[in-house]
């Protein structure tokens, strides 16, 4: 019984063939492990700018303010006004307020009776017509003309400067948003560098018309912003995806209130990559914001 034993327990012989096997699976594991990671990575890395979907982002500090597409373009607007008119960053703060108060820095086609605008304002009472209400290069005009016929407005309490401009029913709720006031203020007038962030998938790109957008441009900050570049300027001029345009500035606010909205009217107007000063923005990677580029200029901002 003991030799019977010995011998049920005695190994099969092994031809060499079996634990070749063995041997292998660990490495076979490991290739398709490795084909998985890199697939997938792949896989991510082509999905990843349709996961963020559109939005927009100011930012300054440890403070955020998430905006949508609109938002964003049109408080950089704001900002450019405020640039064309040579207006103190207070004058701007009271402005967004406003906007948020009204309509959300939305370009409303109506609301309350007869307003109409990011900051609701009406016809009947002598601010214009809907349509130039409407165009928020206009109607932020119109209220900071307003605005700096108020005696001593930047001494006041923002929600009696912007109450003694708008004549709202209730003056007072404007100064609920006078801290996200601040914040937009510091991002769009260039005050903070790089604080102005946008995003959108690849299938909201649009074709280029950088002609059109330097022209906005000029009619928002005003015909003082001096633009060179081979890009062609002209009216009607077909745009030039690969050729790019430079808006020369001054100094560093100038030059972060510029590529603030170039970077919030990139989808509009099909604008694919910004550099300014160390750093640039690009259409297909928005969401990471400004990233490093010691190349980019600061005495221009280049637009492409």
């Amino acid at each position: 019984m003991a030799v019977w034993s010995r011998l049920r327990t005695r190994p099969e012989p092994d031809s060499g063939g079996g634990g070749r096997r063995r041997r292998r699976w660990p490495y076979v594991v490991a290739a398709l492990v490795l084909v998985l990671g890199v697939g997938g990575y792949i896989a991510f890395d082509r999905a990843r700018p349709y996961l963020h979907g559109s939005g927009c982002e100011a930012a300054a500090g440890t403070s955020t303010m998430p905006l949508d597409l609109q938002q964003a373009a049109n408080a950089s607007t704001i900002s450019a006004v405020a640039f064309r008119k040579q207006l103190p960053e207070r004058a701007a703060v009271i402005a967004y307020a406003t906007a948020i108060q009204e309509s959300h820095i939305r370009n409303l086609a109506d609301g309350d009776r007869d307003s109409v605008g990011m900051f609701q304002q009406r016809p009947s009472q002598g601010w214009g017509s809907p349509a130039k209400l409407r165009d928020p290069v206009q109607s932020t005009s119109k209220f900071f003309d307003a605005l700096v016929k108020v005696k001593d407005y930047l001494d006041r309490d923002l929600h009696d400067a912007a109450q003694r401009v708008q004549r709202s029913a209730d003056g007072s709720a404007y100064a609920q948003h006078e801290s996200d006031g601040k914040l937009l203020a510091q991002v769009f007038t260039g005050r903070q560098p790089a604080g102005a962030r946008c995003w959108y998938p690849p299938d909201k790109q649009t074709a280029s018309r950088r002609p059109d957008a330097i022209r906005e441009m000029r009619r928002a900050f005003g015909a003082r912003l001096q633009v060179d570049g081979p890009g062609p300027l002209t009216a009607g001029a077909p745009s030039r995806p690969d050729s790019w345009n430079g808006v020369k500035v001054t100094n560093a606010r100038a030059g972060w209130a510029v590529a603030a909205w170039a970077v919030t009217h990139a989808q509009i107007y099909g604008l694919h990559e910004i550099r300014y000063a160390g750093r640039h923005w690009q259409s297909d990677a928005g969401h990471d914001g400004w990233t490093s580029d010691k190349n980019a200029p600061t005495d221009h901002v280049i637009i492409r």
